[in-house]
């Protein structure tokens, strides 16, 4: 350590989701390279490269193998952690805010190299604002797509029109779905005993001891029961509701 110059010590990350990497081609060789000549180009020496392969960016950082072993890493004299895009590091602004608030706290600085055809870190207040402004428009559009993703669902539902896999009490037709007459009379015996006071286990014990299969075949369990007098599909689907 005392040959290296500790505040231009880096350490940098590189993440795809198996996704990304099949469809797209955004590997870890290319990320790598490009991080590699950002850190030349500024100075910084990189300690350590770490891969991370078909891991969701759904996953918090400390609990991925190599994100880890990042947050481990930081300290001993490192002062940078550098990235190619906010994305590759955090899951969620939340997430990405606390950390980074952290770093900056112990004078560790983040860089992003690919920011629309410009490189941005963390060293500076400007910087700073960015990430700040960044985070908060990639949570909006996180936000704006699960609103979006809830309203065609509830379209779906609401038509009739299979959404995901076909749900008990159905069956699909095309891209219908229509009654499944003897599974809507178990939904049905299934509501009736609710209002009777059976909870779900009691209802899931029954149907299992009675035989009733459930939609492929499988043992009824009580959050399943849940699951399916839950499912707003009966309520919402024209003509379902007199058949359950």
């Amino acid at each position: 350590m005392s040959k290296r110059q500790a505040g231009n010590l880096a350490l940098c990350y590189t993440r795809v989701s198996t996704l990304e990497q099949s469809k797209f081609g955004f590997s870890l060789d290319a990320q790598e390279q490009r991080l590699r000549a950002y850190c030349q180009a500024s100075g910084l020496e990189v300690v350590e490269l770490l891969r991370e392969e078909g891991v969701s960016a759904s996953i918090p950082l400390g609990k991925r193998p190599s994100g880890a072993k990042l947050l481990q890493g930081i300290g001993d004299g490192i002062g940078h952690v550098v990235c190619l895009k906010l994305d590759r590091l955090f899951r969620d602004a939340e997430d990405a805010l606390r950390q980074t608030k952290a770093w900056d706290k112990a004078g560790i600085a983040l860089h992003m190299v690919d920011m629309g055809g410009a490189s941005m870190n963390t060293a500076s207040a400007m910087g700073r604002m960015f990430l700040t402004l960044m985070a908060g428009c990639a949570e909006l559009e996180r936000n704006l797509v699960a609103e979006r993703t809830a309203s065609v669902l509830a379209h779906k539902k609401q038509q009739g029109q299979v959404y995901n896999h076909t749900p008990y009490g159905f069956e699909r037709v095309g891209d219908r779905l229509v009654v499944a007459v003897e599974e809507m009379a178990m939904v049905r015996l299934m509501r009736e005993r609710r209002e009777d006071g059976w909870s779900f286990a009691m209802i899931a014990d029954a149907f299992n001891s009675d035989h009733v299969s459930g939609k492929n075949g499988g043992k009824w369990y009580g959050r399943t029961i849940k699951n399916v007098l839950d499912n707003s599909l009966y309520q919402t689907v024209g003509g379902v509701a007199e058949h359950a």
